[in-house]
């Protein structure tokens, strides 16, 4: 005979396959991409010249969506943006002509002695439309037409265009340099004889404020699921459990995944995480105990979401010296980012945990609520065919 707990997990299962049944007939093939930081790589060449490398998502900027946005469907412009999101690549350059100006004018370069350098747009990589339901990243690239600047340069771009990641290629036998900027603001000196000096904690205090803003404000799926881990429990022990057995394995996957052992596309990593958040809030409505699986469980989901975290990583790279340093501030970033959301719930919900109406007024509404986004995220991740 069944017992009692498993017939609530075989529940907590047919619910949130019934979820997404039902949802399935009515979901379509949004497309919100999430508004990532621009990579710039620095490279000078043999005559003091040197040229940036600006990988971005090159319709976000075009449509005027910021910084300000955690992805491009919160805009008032989104339509714009799936409009040059379907051109092509020669007819969205045709385009950028008359936004190149634009462009041009955010980039901010200027020598020791305060001097503007100027640029020219030397050539523009995009790729085919493929799946819209992908971001697509295209390279425009700058080349220097000022004179060689004497000592260092110092880099910088608008605002208006979102957290950037600078990375210089070091001409000699150095590991380079990488620093994540936000708010306009500007880089280093960098030696045009070479990359810049960067000390442990200089790369430790860059990695962990990308590791913690890919959870807050960016990571809102991965809030969401923090927050149904929050949800079930009156207790703390129960807590400290779910979140130890996340963090235990999103640890592992991200050390795998950015080395490249474990590899698994993001068309399989992400719609994969949007039904976890749903397995644990729908666990939520049909259980108000932790049952002895839920920590093997979520610890499962943490090696998904773990993925999902080197897949960031890899994007902005590492340099070999502070492989370590880096790898391990990233994550205590995303661990502090956690905790930031675990500590606002408590500060929220804190004070009625111990309340007979918590789980009826709360947990159960809030859960719902949390299974429906991840349901239609579920159905917004995957692939339809065009």
């Amino acid at each position: 005979m069944l017992s009692r707990e498993y017939r609530r997990q075989a529940r907590s299962v047919g619910i949130v396959l019934f979820v997404l049944f039902i949802l399935s007939g009515f979901a379509s093939p949004a497309k919100a991409h999430e508004i990532t930081p621009a990579i710039v790589d620095l490279t000078f060449g043999d005559a003091g010249r040197y040229e940036l490398a600006i990988r971005v998502n090159l319709e976000a900027l075009m449509a005027g969506i910021g910084p300000e946005h955690a992805d491009t469907s919160e805009s008032d412009n989104s339509a714009g943006y799936e409009r040059l999101r379907a051109l092509s690549p020669a007819e969205l350059r045709a385009r950028f002509e008359s936004f190149e100006a634009v462009f041009l004018d955010a980039v901010t370069v200027v020598d020791d002695s305060g001097r503007r350098l100027a640029h020219t747009v030397a050539s523009i990589r995009i790729p085919e439309v493929g799946d819209t339901d992908l971001a697509r990243s295209s390279t425009i690239v700058l080349a220097s037409t000022d004179p060689r600047p004497e000592g260092s340069i110092t880099w910088s771009w608008d605002r208006r265009f979102g957290a950037n990641i600078i990375r210089v290629t070091d001409p000699g036998e150095g590991d380079g340099y990488s620093a994540y900027l936000t708010d306009g603001a500007g880089s280093e000196p960098i030696p045009v004889s070479g990359a810049p000096e960067q000390s442990i904690a200089e790369v430790a205090v860059d990695y962990l404020r990308i590791g913690f803003t890919h959870i807050l404000p960016l990571g809102l799926d991965h809030i969401l699921f923090v927050v149904g881990l929050f949800l079930l429990s009156t207790a703390l022990r129960p807590l400290v459990l779910q979140v130890t057995s996340f963090t235990v394995a999103h640890t592992i996957t991200l050390a795998l995944g950015f080395l490249g052992i474990v590899q698994i596309p993001p068309y399989i990593v992400e719609p994969l995480i949007a039904a976890s958040i749903v397995y644990v809030a729908v666990e939520n409505i049909v259980t108000d105990k932790l049952q002895k699986w839920r920590t093997a469980v979520v610890f499962c989901f943490g090696l998904l979401h773990g993925l999902g975290f080197a897949g960031v990583l890899s994007e902005i790279g590492v340099s070999s010296t502070y492989f370590v340093t880096a790898l391990l501030s990233f994550n205590v970033g995303v661990e502090l980012g956690q905790l930031t959301v675990i500590a606002g719930c408590f500060l929220v919900f804190g004070g009625f945990r111990s309340k007979p109406w918590y789980r009826s007024a709360i947990t159960v509404p809030a859960s719902v609520v949390i299974a429906l986004v991840g349901a239609y995220w579920f159905f917004e991740r995957i692939p339809f065919p065009a």
